[in-house]
């Protein structure tokens, strides 16, 4: 917080001096035409300039300062150390020539590893992760990855490069790196929204690579999915008589959307959505801490602004690519033990729609596992709940 205070500050200065100088500038023109003197407005100008140059180089400066001082935090023991044999870094490594980030935290760096695949396409969340699912570093070696075209990724990609294949390929690189890194011949696979259905890609390319996949807020047919979440939008806004919400909708008409516009309208009917369950008393702790985590140690100043850009611009690209994806018709079998970790009131993500799926998926374990005070979020929703279920796949397959 501190530091974005900083930065905010020396920015609003520079914007400040740029204008001084650009008042200046205008009153040295006037006072050249009318023959007046000069001489002090020209002084009062260098100053201004030189001080522009100063905020600038301080900027700059500050910039590099906070990409290098981001971290994540150490695991303490109870007198404050570090915990002995544990693991908690933040690095940048490299996947098929793409230089991408990845935090990894664990109380014993010989436990099994847990990927988690963040949702989006564009999303981070990194230091969500972090802070909700912390009982998991208990057990497990939690990687979280910033994928290409997402927070402290972003850069890793050019927008026309990132198609779902992209993410795939750099998923399983991961997954070999992983795997190696940590002498562990399979991992463990947790995808939440966008992630979960990327969960189920890199299980049915590469099964022997993976204990187990679990998906939450699981995606099955994104396409299906985003006209019934229209379609509820429109009719929730119906019932309550806003007609803003209405002429919104109906002026961006149905998806699928192309071009430019498809985060802001997806967006209108999914924020719409989620301000619902929000109102739904039966589900707990609602929703995201965004500002508790853009302002996580894990962001630099430069992070925390392509934390937003990811997920308005990736989205926008990405997410039209996966409307002909339905895993009822392309998945049906997986070598995996496949678990859909569900909110009784998700209503971005229906459930119905998983259901259907593990009628006709063929899988060494298929499970869903309800969560009835959860939305499209049971993570955050019912973390310890959560956890507890994690913590059972993985007693189950390690016994």
């Amino acid at each position: 917080m501190t530091s974005f205070i900083i930065f905010s500050l020396l920015l609003i200065s520079l914007l400040f001096v740029l204008l001084t100088v650009m008042i200046l500038t205008i009153k040295l023109f006037i006072k050249k035409r009318k023959g007046s003197t000069t001489a002090r407005t020209v002084v009062h100008l260098k100053k201004m300039g030189i001080f522009c140059c100063v905020l600038i180089v301080g900027i700059f400066g500050f910039s590099l300062f906070s990409q290098a001082t981001a971290h994540t935090p150490a695991i303490l023991n109870e007198q404050g150390q570090i915990k002995s044999g544990s693991i908690s870094e933040l690095t940048q490594i490299e996947l098929n020539g793409r230089k991408e980030w990845v935090s990894i935290r664990g109380d014993n760096a010989q436990n099994p590893v847990l990927l988690f695949l963040a949702g989006g396409p564009g999303g981070s969340q990194m230091a969500a992760v972090r802070h909700d699912l912390a009982a998991l570093e208990k057990d497990f070696v939690v990687v979280n990855w910033d994928q290409p075209g997402s927070g402290k990724s972003y850069y890793a990609a050019k927008r026309s490069q990132l198609t779902m294949d992209t993410y795939i390929e750099d998923g399983y690189a991961l997954t070999e790196y992983l795997c190696q890194r940590f002498s562990q011949e399979k991992i463990y696979l947790l995808g939440e929204s966008w992630g979960s259905a990327l969960g189920i890609f890199l299980a049915d390319q590469y099964p022997n690579r993976y204990h187990a996949v679990i998906g939450t807020g699981q995606m099955i047919d994104f396409l299906e999915t985003e006209i019934i979440d229209y379609k509820l939008a429109l009719e929730i806004a119906q019932k309550k008589n806003d007609t803003a919400k209405i002429d919104q909708l109906l002026a961006n008409g149905s998806p699928p959307y192309y071009g430019k516009d498809v985060t802001l309208k997806s967006a209108a009917y999914l924020t719409y959505l989620t301000s619902y369950m929000g109102e739904n008393s039966e589900i707990h702790n609602n929703g995201y801490n965004t500002l508790r985590d853009i302002f996580s140690p894990e962001y630099s100043i430069i992070d925390k602004i392509n934390f937003f850009r990811g997920i308005i611009t990736t989205f926008n690209h990405v997410y039209p690519q996966l409307y002909d994806i339905d895993l009822r018709q392309s998945y049906k079998n997986l070598d995996v033990p496949t678990y859909f970790f569900l909110g009784r009131h998700d209503v971005n993500a229906p459930t119905a729609l998983v259901e259907e799926y593990v009628t006709i998926l063929n899988a060494p374990v298929k499970k869903i596992v309800w969560f009835e005070h959860s939305g499209h979020n049971p993570w955050i929703n019912e973390s310890n709940a959560f956890i507890e279920e994690l913590l059972k796949i993985k007693n189950t397959i390690h016994e």
